[in-house]
């Protein structure tokens, strides 16, 4: 397991004056870069994982840059309209790049437009923009690959299972573009395969009461179903409850075995498929996600273009099957909790 080391970045308030335009960034003596972070919440252990990982990295590379990273975060605990007053906040502190993961695509195309109007560049992350309005940069994983590994993976399972497979899709939440492709290249591999058949989409918005409610439905709808795609399998336990209405909570080769197929690999998933309760996976690679990002405030600090290409920066996912788990390095629901152990 890799090893990391968690500097203390103490957090505060910028009063001197911002001269990003057009690219250029006025250095400043003493090398100090803000970082203001609007989160959407942290109800989630991702969050808090991608944050210290993202300190921690910034503390050991921005030297080598000279640059001093600070950071101001707040949270806007799911609500779109206080992210905006967020956002707005680090504005009028003057602090020197923005980074957002939005709660919603749509509604976060005026914060940018207003950071840029201060000439502040803006950096989007985990959500895209659903607006005209795209930031400087967007960095997160590639959630079309990992939808379309994951997918990929269910129709060779049943194949070789002999299985012409009958398939609940666990949808997310619209807004969210992660959401949008992984639903895209689910269906896009049932239709080029001809492995399984979606049945029925199940929406969820997030909403784990969602995921409870619309997979006992889903269930009680299509009792033959004999597979099932979650987009993110971070609402795990209540996804098992549902299984266990329809007394379908069983292992891999168990009778009602319903074959689990799933995106992110969250801690509660993690411990069910050591369990032999998920099948395949694709990860979430928060570590990953958080040296990227670092490295894109690292250009925007030292006055380079941090998405020359305008494409992304995009972190590939990682195929996971109950075999080949233990010897999957850095695998953040994993390795995140020991290393806070730890530390």
């Amino acid at each position: 397991m890799r090893k990391f080391i968690l500097v203390v970045v103490a957090l505060s308030v910028l009063s001197a004056s911002v001269a990003f335009a057009a690219g250029k960034q006025e250095s400043k003596k003493d090398g100090k870069f803000v970082v203001g972070v609007s989160w959407d919440e942290k109800s989630i252990p991702l969050i808090q994982a991608w944050e210290d990982y993202m300190i921690a990295e910034a503390a050991l590379v921005g030297p080598k840059s000279g640059l001093n990273f600070e950071f101001v975060i707040n949270v806007a605990d799911l609500d779109p309209t206080r992210q905006a007053a967020n956002i707005e906040d680090l504005i009028q502190q003057d602090v020197d790049v923005i980074l957002a993961r939005a709660k919603d695509g749509a509604a976060i195309g005026s914060s940018i437009r207003a950071a840029h109007e201060a000439k502040i560049p803006f950096v989007v992350f985990d959500r895209k923009s659903l607006t005209e309005e795209q930031g400087d940069a967007y960095v997160g994983g590639d959630s079309y690959l990992q939808g379309r590994s994951t997918a990929e993976a269910l129709a060779k399972l049943l194949k070789e299972n002999g299985i012409k497979g009958k398939c609940i899709e666990v949808m997310g939440d619209l807004k969210d573009n992660n959401a949008v492709l992984r639903s895209q290249a689910l269906n896009e591999v049932a239709a080029e395969t001809g492995a399984f058949t979606v049945v029925t989409k199940v929406p969820t918005e997030w909403d784990p009461q969602k995921f409870l409610s619309g997979i006992t439905n889903a269930l009680q709808a299509y009792p033959d179903a004999d597979c099932m795609f979650l987009a993110s399998d971070f609402a795990w336990s209540a996804v098992q409850a549902a299984l266990e209405t329809h007394d379908r909570y069983k292992k891999t080769g168990e009778k009602g075995h319903i074959i689990m197929a799933t995106c992110d690999l969250f801690p509660d998933a993690l411990v069910a498929m050591e369990k032999g309760y998920i099948d395949v996976s694709t990860t979430w690679d928060a570590y990953l996600h958080a040296k990227a990002l670092v490295d894109v405030l690292t250009k925007i600090g030292t006055g380079a273009n941090p998405d020359p290409t305008k494409k992304g920066i995009l972190v590939p996912g990682r195929l996971v099957y109950p075999s080949t788990l233990a010897g999957t390095q850095n695998i953040w629901s994993r390795d995140y909790a020991d290393w806070t152990a730890k530390k």
